[in-house]
Order: C-alpha cells, then sequence, then structure tokens
C-alpha cells in the first residue's frame, strides 16, 4: 500500500509539477490549491496522509493556522512548509508547533524528495509507537487481571478506582508468581501517564554496586568504564512510571538515597554537580514482609512510609482456587496459538488434579505447567500425564531418604533454590552453621557466608 502525500500550493504549475514527480517515487499524491480544498479532501475522502507538503502562504490563510487546527486530528504526520519569503516569526513558530522542516521556493526535487523521505520516515516510527502504545492499551486493562474469584473482583476493582487517581507512589505485596507486574502494568496503562514511558527495574536481579548507577545514572568519568554520560532508570521514567520489583532486597545505603529522590524528586548523576529534576509515579513490589524487614533493620521505616501512600495485597492462588476456571483455558488458548497445537477438552481428572494442588509457585507455576503440557501434546485431549505434580508417597519417600523436594517448573529461581536449600540445612541442624555446613559438605566459612548474603538466622558458633 502506497503511503499518502497531501500537496497544498496555490501555483497550479508547481503543484502538478510536483505530483508528477512524487508519483513517480511511488506516493499516492493529493494536490490542493488553498487550505479549504485541502480540508474538502481530508474530510470527503478520508486520507490519512503520511506527510503534508505546504505552501507557508495561501489565498485564504497561512499554513501554519491549518498546521495548528489539525494536530489533534493528524496526530502522526509530518509537515514541510514551502515558501518564497520567509520570516523568522514564522520560522520559529513552525518549529514550535512540530513542523518537520521548512525549505525556500525555488527547490530542487532531489533535495525535496530527501527532505519527504526523512519525513516519512518520522511519520513511520511515530505510528508505529501508537500502534505498540495501543497494543500494551488493550493488553494491560483491568480485566486482563482474569478470575472469578471474590479476591480477584475486590483487586480488579481497586486497580480501576486506582488508575484514575494521581498517586505518587504504592507498594504491591504478594507472593512470587502472583502477578505483581501485570498489577503495575494495569495501573500504568489504565491511568493519566499511559503515554509516557514505564520503565521497570528488578532490585534483585543488579549487584548493588551497580544498581546505583543504573538508577541515578552517571556523568563521563564518574568512574572507570563511564566513557559517556548514562541517564539513571529514574530520569528515563520522567513523566512517566518506574516499577521497583523487589524493593525489599534493595541496600541500605541505597534506600537512603532512593528515600531522598522520592521525597524530593531530584538527584544528582553520579559525577555530576548538577540536580536532576524528574515527574515519576512510583510503583514498588515485593515478595517480603517489609513491616518484618523494619524490625530486623533490614529496611528503613522512613522509605516505607514514603512509599506506601497506598498498599495492594495480591493473595496467591491456593486461596482463589476458583480462579482456575479462568486461568487455565485463557493459557491453553495462548499455548495452542504459540506452538501450534489444538487442545480443546479438559478432563474432568485434570481438573481434579488442578484444584487439589497447592501451587506454590502461584500463577506463573501454573502457566508453566500449561505450556509443557501443550507442547507434548499429540490430540486435542489435554495431556494428563504431563502434569507431575508431586504426591505424598513421593514427599514421604523423600522425607525417609533425608532428602528435599524442589520444583523444577520455573517457580523457584536458582537464587530461590540456593536460599530455600540453606534455610533447610539450618533448620535440621538447630541453626547451627557448623552442623549444617556438615550435611552440605561445605566450610564453615562457606556456610557463614551464604547465610549472611540471604539474611537468614543461625547460632552464633
Amino acid at each position: 500500500m502506497k503511503d499518502s502525500l497531501l500537496i497544498v500550493e496555490d501555483e497550479a504549475l508547481l503543484g502538478n509539477e510536483l505530483a508528477r514527480f512524487f508519483r513517480k517515487q511511488h506516493w499516492d499524491v493529493s494536490v490542493a490549491i488553498d487550505i479549504e480544498s485541502a480540508r474538502r479532501i481530508l474530510s470527503e475522502q478520508g486520507i490519512e496522509p503520511i506527510v503534508i507538503l505546504s505552501d507557508m502562504n495561501l489565498p485564504d490563510g497561512n499554513a501554519l493556522d491549518f498546521l495548528e487546527q489539525t494536530s489533534n486530528s493528524l496526530p502522526n504526520c509530518e509537515w514541510i512548509f514551502l515558501t518564497g519569503y520567509g520570516s523568522v516569526t514564522d520560522s520559529v513558530r513552525a518549529l514550535r508547533l512540530g513542523a518537520y522542516d521548512f525549505i525556500e521556493k525555488p527547490c530542487e526535487l532531489d533535495r525535496l524528495n530527501i527532505l519527504v523521505e526523512g519525513a516519512a520516515r518520522s511519520a513511520r516510527a511515530q505510528r508505529r509507537l501508537q500502534q505498540e502504545t495501543n497494543q500494551h492499551f488493550n493488553r494491560y486493562t483491568t480485566e486482563a487481571l482474569v478470575g472469578r474469584s471474590q479476591k480477584t473482583k475486590l483487586l480488579r476493582d481497586m486497580l480501576k478506582q486506582l488508575a484514575n487517581v494521581p498517586f505518587s507512589s504504592l507498594v504491591i505485596s504478594g507472593e512470587t508468581g502472583t502477578g505483581k507486574g501485570l498489577a503495575a502494568r494495569i495501573l500504568h496503562y489504565s491511568g493519566s501517564r499511559a503515554n509516557k514511558p514505564l520503565v521497570e527495574l528488578n532490585c534483585a536481579a543488579i549487584p548493588k554496586d551497580l544498581l546505583e548507577s543504573e538508577l541515578f545514572g552517571y556523568e563521563a568519568g564518574a568512574f572507570t568504564g563511564a566513557k559517556k554520560r548514562h541517564r539513571g532508570l529514574l530520569e528515563q521514567a520522567d513523566t512517566g512510571t518506574i516499577f521497583l520489583d523487589e524493593i525489599g532486597e534493595l541496600d541500605l545505603d541505597l534506600q537512603g538515597k532512593l528515600l531522598k529522590a522520592v521525597e524530593e524528586l531530584r538527584f544528582r548523576r553520579l559525577g555530576s554537580e548538577n540536580t536532576v529534576e524528574v515527574d515519576v509515579q512510583i510503583v514498588a513490589a515485593t515478595n517480603r514482609d517489609l513491616l518484618q524487614k523494619i524490625k530486623s533493620g533490614e529496611f528503613r521505616q522512613d522509605l516505607y512510609h514514603r512509599l506506601s501512600v497506598i498498599n495492594i495485597h495480591i493473595p496467591p492462588l491456593r486461596e482463589r482456587p476458583e480462579d482456575l476456571r479462568d486461568l487455565v483455558p485463557q493459557f491453553v488458548a495462548d499455548c495452542n496459538v504459540k506452538s501450534g497445537k489444538n487442545i480443546k477438552i479438559i478432563p474432568d481428572s485434570v481438573w481434579g488434579q488442578l484444584e487439589a494442588y497447592n501451587w506454590p509457585g502461584n500463577i506463573r507455576e501454573l502457566h508453566n505447567v500449561i505450556e509443557r503440557c501443550v507442547l507434548f501434546a499429540d490430540n486435542e485431549i489435554f495431556p494428563a500425564q504431563w502434569l507431575q505434580f508431586p504426591n505424598k508417597s513421593e514427599d514421604m519417600s523423600v522425607a525417609e531418604n533425608d532428602g528435599m523436594y524442589i520444583p523444577l517448573d520455573g517457580s523457584l529461581s536458582l537464587q530461590d533454590m540456593e536460599k530455600y536449600i540453606l534455610q533447610e540445612a539450618l533448620n535440621r541442624a538447630n541453626n547451627n552453621v557448623t552442623a549444617a555446613a556438615r550435611l552440605l559438605r561445605a566450610t564453615r566459612e562457606t556456610m557463614r557466608y551464604r547465610v549472611q548474603k540471604y539474611h537468614l538466622k543461625y547460632d552464633q558458633d
């Protein structure tokens, strides 16, 4: 399909010459001789030009007024102005209104073609961005939070109300895999900042030595390897939302710097003497009990109260098993599309196993289990043999052999597994580090280091 170009030119010979030239360049060209005829073409023919090439001064008015009047109805269209004589005032106004460029007449067609092609690339990029944004709008509505349980309905209603409120910050709590990230995206894309950036940061995924520079940015030469200025994530999220996932893992020193930035909405890049001011909406998420971490001295109370203007708790899947009846068919349909399968029937025996399972990994684990089953399906019936849930007899035999069960279904990260193993060893050794190290065939120093790394409790031996 050809891109549309609208030429507005009162000199008939020039207008026709431009039309012939750009039709040879594979443009769908429309020509108007004044503002009124241009309006008529836009309304009656229903075209959406990607570029408008217009004379600045037309018989029935200034084309800049036309640009200003149509900016809302043609949001992703670039304007190039032709002018036989131009003033500084018109030039400044054209740039302020968002014109792509302006060129004096007479002009070489090759040069004009380069300008039009550049404007077209810019307009196409704007339209792609708008399409992606619209897809996010459609994907992250409150209806994306699927489930029929009363708890899920209350959560949907709360998110719907919050999306219409200009909150400064809030905290989303819930176990791993419950959908805290989804809730954050719903709040952003359903709110007043939907057209602005959403920047996400997992505080547990980046080493603390790098986290400060990622969050606040740095100047060239601030440290070894800093070859050029880097805008931090807070700065990148200006006018939009920053989502701080796993906020409970943030280092105490960095918590103090974040508190100051959140309170004042300004900060300094590393190595800079200048202050950067931002306007951001902050959504923090945690799978930890922050109040308990405050008591143990691992989280700042003042930062907690500053962030938790509003608290949202997402209940685990085991507390809302009714939601399985909505989630499972949706995940099956999604996985059918991705894998090219066609599962249509979910037997009662499968539903029985799904509803009897405790889902320690919550919705993330459910999705992983469904994806595995769909991938290995060979007909239209959901394959129960690939559910592979642990049963009580398996748990007992493992316990008798002095081992433990760790799910390998994506519900636990490698870090979570290590922490779980360390905690289990400490429990069986009555919190004695030396005895726990012996169980794991590790040195006491290695065990002590890893226990301190995960903030686990142990006896000072």
